[in-house]
């Protein structure tokens, strides 16, 4: 008798050990979810944050280009020439 109980008693430690070892691989893979999702947010800002860099680098180095005048004086400072007109959406 004292075989059996041993070996049941082997058999549903086993079990809680394997039950509890399924649930923490479904929240590591819920964690390895988030954590890519975040991954390619960063990726993205990464991305936006070099394109600026860029478009800065050029701006510095070609200070006389009209595009970057023209962006300098729209974007920077808000100005638009005199023959434009400015809409604006109203709430």
């Amino acid at each position: 008798m004292r075989i059996k109980r041993s070996s049941i008693l082997t058999k549903i430690v086993l079990a809680v050990l394997v039950i509890y070892a399924l649930v923490m691989l479904i929240h590591i893979g819920e964690r390895m979810d988030d954590a890519t999702g975040e991954l390619e947010d960063l990726r993205r800002q990464n991305a936006a944050l070099a394109a600026d860099v860029d478009r800065k680098q050029y701006a510095v180095s070609n200070p006389t280009d009209p595009a970057v005048l023209d962006d300098i004086i729209r974007n920077e400072l808000g100005l638009v020439n005199p023959d434009e007109e400015i809409f604006s959406a109203g709430h």
